[in-house]
């Protein structure tokens, strides 16, 4: 595996591909990450190196998408640890840029389209998105992946990844991956390291309510203020951000839409902020 930290050494990496094959015929796989590497980022790459000839990985922390007061500073980092997960998941290079690299002091923005990217996680993080899309437009120009690999449990950023590609004509499929939850079915997230086992706990009310919510519907239930309550129920313990039903185009649903619809929740726990989802 090699490792990659200028934008001079990712080029001079492809140039070997390029040199040694033809990539048309290389697929490139790309997951973007920012370290901490767990089992739902090992997913994405098992599925990139399944489906690629060749899988780059990147670990870049993005100051961007942190609004002030957040855990830009203390985010976990584990880069030894990352490093030897990529070597046995079969990764052919990891991209590992600093700031510096990635930053200019004057450069064009990119703002997330206001009509999705204010609602739920744009309306608590206002400005997250807009960083998201940078950064990550800035990899694709970069990496120039055929497919790109992103978990469904951030939904919304998703949905708006999709969006820039498809608005802004960029040569790249994006692959959505199903969510990874632990043995007791809190969803994985780097963030679940900040939980202490009571809070751990505490977590498990947010996928029991969406549990709930999954039972309701395959009972018949549609009606979105009737499931919200109910998941608002099983959470009582926990401060909850938000619970919000909406379609597949991130549009608010008053009656769920099988197939079409997306039951969304965001909660702290303690001082650390999770979120979740189910695909109906």
């Amino acid at each position: 595996m090699k490792i990659l930290k200028t934008i001079q050494e990712l080029t001079d990496f492809r140039n070997t591909l390029k040199s040694s094959s033809s990539l048309e015929k290389n697929k490139i796989g790309f997951v973007p990450t920012m370290g901490a590497l767990h089992q739902g980022h090992i997913s994405l790459i098992k599925k990139s190196v399944l489906e690629n000839e060749i899988t780059i990985v990147s670990i870049f922390v993005n100051p961007t998408q942190f609004l002030e007061g957040e855990d830009f500073e203390k985010y976990p980092k584990r880069y030894e640890a990352d490093i030897k997960i990529c070597e046995l998941a079969n990764v052919d290079a990891l991209f590992m840029p600093s700031v510096q690299t990635m930053y200019f002091k004057d450069e064009p923005l990119i703002l997330a389209p206001a009509k999705s990217s204010f609602a739920l996680e744009g309306f608590k993080r206002p400005g997250h998105f807009d960083g998201v899309l940078r950064v990550v437009l800035k990899l694709f120009n970069l990496v120039k992946p055929t497919n790109a690999y992103f978990g469904k449990k951030d939904a919304q950023q998703l949905f708006l990844l999709q969006n820039m590609v498809q608005t802004l004509f960029l040569d790249v499929n994006i692959i959505p991956c199903e969510i990874v939850r632990d043995e007791y079915g809190l969803a994985l997230s780097s963030r679940n390291v900040y939980l202490s086992e009571v809070e751990k706990q505490k977590a498990l009310s947010i996928s029991k309510s969406l549990k709930i919510a999954s039972r309701e519907v395959m009972q018949g239930n549609l009606d979105a203020t009737s499931i919200k309550a109910k998941m608002q129920e099983i959470m009582c313990d926990i401060e909850v951000e938000y619970i919000e039903i909406v379609s597949r185009d991130f549009q608010k649903l008053d009656m769920l839409q099988i197939k079409n619809s997306i039951i969304l929740v965001a909660a702290k726990v303690g001082t650390t902020r999770l979120i979740d989802n189910i695909w109906m």
